[in-house]
């Protein structure tokens, strides 16, 4: 549970998400590859992984707490829930696209189950601020679980009651079908700082 976590929970809520990378790829479309190692990634991991999306403010720190995980086998940032196709970080962060930054952890749950995961997520960013993690502000910046299945909404549901109990505050936590994912641009994969 939340002990088992408790290094996750200090390092990454000190993380800064002020971490410039400037290389960018003319020759590739946002996430392109990103998404071809993912894809290689699930092939190879076969019938026993499993894919959970969530939303929790700036998705540097987010992918950095899931990453280190056991159990975690891959993680990669990127853009859901929105209405414009192939968004890129500088659409996003204007806000206007409806997409939340974003984490799909790609996960073994004979390893890890998606209720740790939801722990994971609880404990790394404060789910009582609607639309914002601390001055990060905005609907892209917004406390989304994106479910796939019945059983991960019901998991997501019951986890955030969990919450609200357990720091007597309302959860600002969106609870969103799974929708297209967009693989942020590769200078945004795998940049931890802090």
């Amino acid at each position: 549970g939340r002990l088992l976590h408790a290094h996750i929970t200090t390092s990454i809520k000190a993380a800064a998400c002020f971490c410039l990378v400037s290389f960018v790829s003319a020759d590739k479309a946002p996430g392109e590859r990103q998404a071809a190692l993912l894809q290689r990634q699930i092939a190879d991991a076969g019938e026993t992984s499993a894919i959970a999306v969530f939303a929790a403010g700036c998705f540097w720190g987010v992918d950095l707490s899931f990453a280190r995980l056991p159990g975690v086998l891959h993680t990669e940032v990127g853009y859901t829930g929105g209405e414009v196709e192939q968004p890129t970080y500088r659409h996003v962060s204007g806000g206007r696209t409806g997409h939340a930054e974003a984490v799909r952890v790609l996960y073994d749950p004979a390893q890890i189950t998606y209720a740790e995961l939801l722990d994971v997520f609880f404990d790394v960013h404060d789910a009582s601020q609607l639309n914002r993690q601390g001055n990060d502000v905005g609907t892209q910046y917004r406390s989304a679980i994106f479910y796939a299945t019945e059983e991960e909404r019901a998991a997501a549901v019951a986890a955030i009651a969990a919450e609200g109990k357990r720091t007597g505050r309302s959860i600002a936590t969106a609870l969103e079908p799974a929708t297209k994912f967009w693989a942020a641009e590769d200078y945004h994969q795998q940049v931890w700082c802090g």
